[in-house]
């Protein structure tokens, strides 16, 4: 399908992939009337690697959609040639669990439930489950169980809304 990168990856919140191969997506998915949810590019082992995009849209994603955008981005990663190497990709919607990448959508979600695993320990864990109650500066406020804690964003190793029926 594609090529592996040789990236030197600084760790970055979410695990997103390097700003500029996130750059170069957007570029192609934007111009098709998506929006770029986010791209993550991730190690599976001796199997390889698997570059995933999140895409949305005001009246939701379809398969279609999805190939599109796949066949697009394909494209354009053959030409530019910035992951050499075997990988799989996979264009997705972002789901009912949407995963969280930038401040904005921290923002966008106060008042909602999300999922969230630190890179290292805030207050003796890492993985929190609570109301979004706010971005300050740089760090996200959340309520779990009666108490607010404080998470820095930058160590965010994950996160998704927590789907409400």
């Amino acid at each position: 399908m594609g090529q592996m990168a040789h990236f030197l990856f600084v760790v970055r919140y979410m695990g997103s992939a390097p700003e500029s191969l996130v750059s170069m997506i957007r570029s192609s998915v934007e111009p098709m009337g998506y929006e770029l949810v986010g791209v993550e590019y991730l190690s599976q082992g001796a199997s390889g690697h698997t570059l995933r995009i999140y895409i949305d849209h005001v009246d939701g994603i379809t398969v279609d959609d999805c190939v599109a955008v796949s066949h697009q981005v394909s494209g354009v990663l053959d030409v530019e040639d910035p992951i050499h190497g075997n990988y799989d990709l996979e264009v997705s919607s972002p789901g009912l669990d949407r995963p969280l990448f930038y401040k904005e959508h921290f923002e966008r979600f106060i008042g909602h439930q999300v999922k969230v695993v630190m890179h290292s320990s805030v207050e003796g864990r890492r993985r929190f489950k609570g109301l979004l109650k706010g971005v300050k500066d740089d760090e996200l406020l959340l309520v779990v169980d009666d108490q607010e804690f404080v998470l820095p964003l930058e160590q965010i190793e994950k996160a998704r809304l927590v789907p409400e029926f």
